[in-house]
């Protein structure tokens, strides 16, 4: 046992080595990290503190009694990350494949509690081929004592889930219901069956990759909020998400300092095109607001039509939604609902105020929406925005349409500051679907019906494509001039800053899921 425990000290000691970091990368080279490495790549050096290194497992069965490796599969314990506290496991596939033991699934509830108590981020690296066979529904039993805590944790501390190898069975459902889920680019995968399962049940040839791939979860399921090239990529990616959002949901995230210069942005006078029906990219809009090289995306491969992600203004962290003309016009589908909902909660969770961006022609029409339920998930969003008691800003770029203009954090469902571009349209609809139901009658009594639509199309533009009647009910602030977005968002942001709001008392919403 001392020659065993000696030689877990003398790794230890030397990841913890004067260049061990570069150590590290050069055997990143020669395939994927070990979980000891990983763990030190994460954490600042000589912060970790292991808890749980002799701890093994319980079973005699099947020949087990003779196989005994200190910490059972995994490494857990507590460090720093950029000196911010953060609870961290990583699994061992080394050892019994990463199986999760009873013993194993202990040692990370012990740290979630940790986290729970002391109000500080739970990081998963998970590496696993799932429950240890050998223990049977002690090993289940394991699985649900952990997922009862992620549940517990939700909305309390943040939870950040790194897939950097197999993750299949029941070992999917706790990522799942983490804040953030990460996967490593051909060696890790996701899936609660597996391709021979799939095979036999359903006749489909699928290898793990496709079924269950960084690459299909960041595109088709949205399971994944970001994939990633390798484990250096991914961790550097979890210390980036770190930054911008709180230990806890007592907590703001750390505003970094910042010094007021010119705030004017010309660029964005020329973002938005003449032609309303030619698109331009919204991610555009927000570089010209945020500070420089700030916008962390979340989801960017996945339901395109709209954007989220985090990025600071004036040092301050802020939760950014956006429609994307670039994609479907814009509209919003049931997918880029349920994306943005997701995110709208998590700032709301921990305290991120959000800046939402707006050019929304309607919710995408067709059978296939309504379907699968875009009524439900268009609901999602709606109830998402309603709910979020932290400050929100929006700004109109261009088009405001139908229900979608009520749903994109209007001020009718509790936003803050309301801003709109002169080019913004606040309408039910498009100016020539608007005139050929209102004049049907007079246009196709007239002589030229084409050009009688083009009188009454003109007609009604000038009516309502434009945010001035909404200003005169008080529904948008103010009508700004493009360069001038980043001053105002930069003066609302600050005036929200101390915002207090309260919901009646209740047990819990029921969002429409």
């Amino acid at each position: 046992m001392k020659d065993k425990l000696n030689t877990l000290r003398k790794k230890e000691i030397k990841a913890k080595e004067g260049g061990g970091i570069e150590r590290i990368k050069k055997q990143h080279a020669k395939g994927k990290l070990s979980a000891r490495e990983r763990v030190h790549l994460l954490l600042d050096a000589n912060s970790f503190e292991e808890i749980g290194m002799l701890v093994t497992h319980r079973t005699k069965d099947f020949g087990m009694g003779k196989q005994i490796f200190y910490g059972d599969g995994v490494i857990t314990g507590y460090g720093t990350v950029a000196g911010r506290l953060v609870y961290v496991f990583a699994q061992d596939f080394t050892v019994f494949g990463g199986s999760l033991s009873e013993t194993h699934a202990e040692k990370i509830c012990k740290i979630m509690d940790l986290a729970l108590q002391n109000g500080a981020p739970v990081i998963g690296l998970n590496d696993s081929g799932g429950a240890r066979i050998q223990e049977g529904v002690r090993s289940l039993g394991g699985y649900a004592d952990i997922f009862y805590r992620n549940v517990l944790a939700s909305g309390v501390v943040p939870q950040i889930s790194a897939i950097m190898g197999p993750c299949a069975g029941g070992a999917v459902y706790s990522p799942a219901m983490t804040d953030f889920t990460i996967m490593v680019e051909n060696t890790s995968y996701m899936f609660v069956t597996g391709p021979n399962v799939v095979k036999t049940v359903t006749n489909e040839v699928v290898t793990a990759e496709e079924l269950g791939g960084a690459s299909t979860h960041s595109t088709k399921s949205g399971v994944t909020h970001l994939s990633t090239a390798d484990d250096v990529d991914c961790i550097n990616h979890i210390k980036s998400l770190l930054s911008y959002i709180p230990q806890n949901a007592e907590e703001k995230t750390p505003r970094i300092p910042y010094e007021l210069r010119d705030e004017t942005r010309a660029q964005l006078s020329s973002i938005v095109p003449e032609n309303v029906n030619h698109p331009y990219d919204m991610r555009d809009v927000v570089k010209g607001i945020v500070d420089q090289d700030t916008f962390f995306e979340i989801h960017p491969a996945y339901a395109e039509n709209i954007i989220v992600g985090f990025a600071r203004i004036a040092g301050r962290s802020i939760g950014i939604i956006g429609n994307q003309p670039m994609a479907l016009a814009g509209c919003l589908d049931v997918d880029s609902s349920k994306k943005a909902a997701r995110f709208v909660r998590f700032c709301d969770c921990f305290n991120i105020p959000m800046m939402v961006l707006v050019d929304v022609p309607g919710f995408l029409p067709g059978t296939n929406q309504e379907w699968n339920g875009i009524i439900t998930n268009g609901a999602k969003l709606l109830f998402a925005f309603s709910e979020a008691t932290v400050p929100r800003v929006t700004l109109i770029t261009r088009k405001a349409y139908g229900g979608a203009y009520d749903v994109m954090n209007s001020k009718h469902i509790g936003a803050d500051m309301n801003y709109a571009w002169p080019s913004a349209e606040i309408a039910v609809m498009g100016a020539k679907g608007a005139s050929e139901i209102i004049f049907r009658k007079e246009i196709k009594a007239a002589k030229d019906p084409a050009k009688k639509l083009a009188e009454k199309e003109k007609d009604y533009a000038s009516k309502f494509a434009h945010p001035y009647r909404a200003a005169e009910r008080g529904f948008i602030d103010e009508v700004i001039n493009p360069d001038q977005t980043r001053i105002k968002m930069i003066k609302a942001f600050n005036m929200l800053q101390n915002k207090v709001a309260k919901l009646p008392k209740k047990k819990h919403s029921n969002i429409p899921l």
